[in-house]
């Protein structure tokens, strides 16, 4: 199992180093980027990893980052081909990819038994400032797009007589707003636990040794 964990933290490296290097050397987006797109959908096995016990990481925060990078992504980005070229879409991705890079990279040396200090505490440590950013990023591209799905209809049904009932899209996304910041708070508190549980004094020795 542990070598499946490396090869996937291998995959989500390369995948995230690409996009990155492109985006530094480029300075694009990839709001259709089919790189982007892969690396987000393979993210969903590591729900199934922690279900089966091999990645003994939290659900509930884990699930809640999967699902916002997807619903922001497939939903309010891909959908809406006037809103992929915004600037915040550039700055969430590169805010994403950077996470990224280091978190695969940690990984998978750590799948090795291999602890850089330095890199342990940039992986606990770059979460914790760059993650808020990030979901500033995501309410600035939800508010971006409102316009676009209220001139376009995207999403919204209105179902016909005899029924009276319809779902107006831009709605959910304001409502959303409200479920992803709410998210936050506890997301980052566990960003804490995290630093506090790998970077506490006992665990550093150990490492070390």
């Amino acid at each position: 199992m542990n070598m499946y964990l490396f090869v996937y933290d291998l995959m989500q490296f390369c995948g995230h180093s690409w996009i990155f290097t492109n985006m530094i050397i480029r300075f694009m987006t990839f709001g259709k980027g089919l790189v982007m797109r892969l690396c987000q959908l393979l993210s969903v096995l590591e729900i199934l990893h922690i279900l089966i016990g091999i990645d003994k990481s939290r659900l509930l925060p884990r699930f809640l980052q999967i699902t916002e990078r997807i619903i922001i992504l497939f939903v309010v980005i891909n959908s809406q081909e006037e809103v992929q070229g915004k600037y915040v879409v550039c700055v969430l991705f590169f805010l994403w990819n950077l996470l990224d890079v280091v978190r695969y990279t940690y990984n998978m040396l750590a799948r090795m038994g291999i602890y850089y200090l330095p890199l342990t505490w940039l992986n606990f440590s770059l979460c914790i400032p760059l993650y808020p950013l990030s979901v500033l990023a995501k309410g600035f591209a939800i508010c971006v797009s409102l316009p676009y799905f209220e001139s376009f209809g995207t999403y919204s049904i209105k179902l016909p007589f005899p029924f009276t009932f319809s779902i107006y899209f831009p709605y959910v996304l304001k409502m959303y707003l409200i479920v992803l910041f709410a998210g936050m708070c506890f997301i980052i508190q566990n960003l804490f636990s995290e630093r506090m549980a790998h970077l506490g004094t006992g665990n550093i020795k150990n490492k070390r040794s």
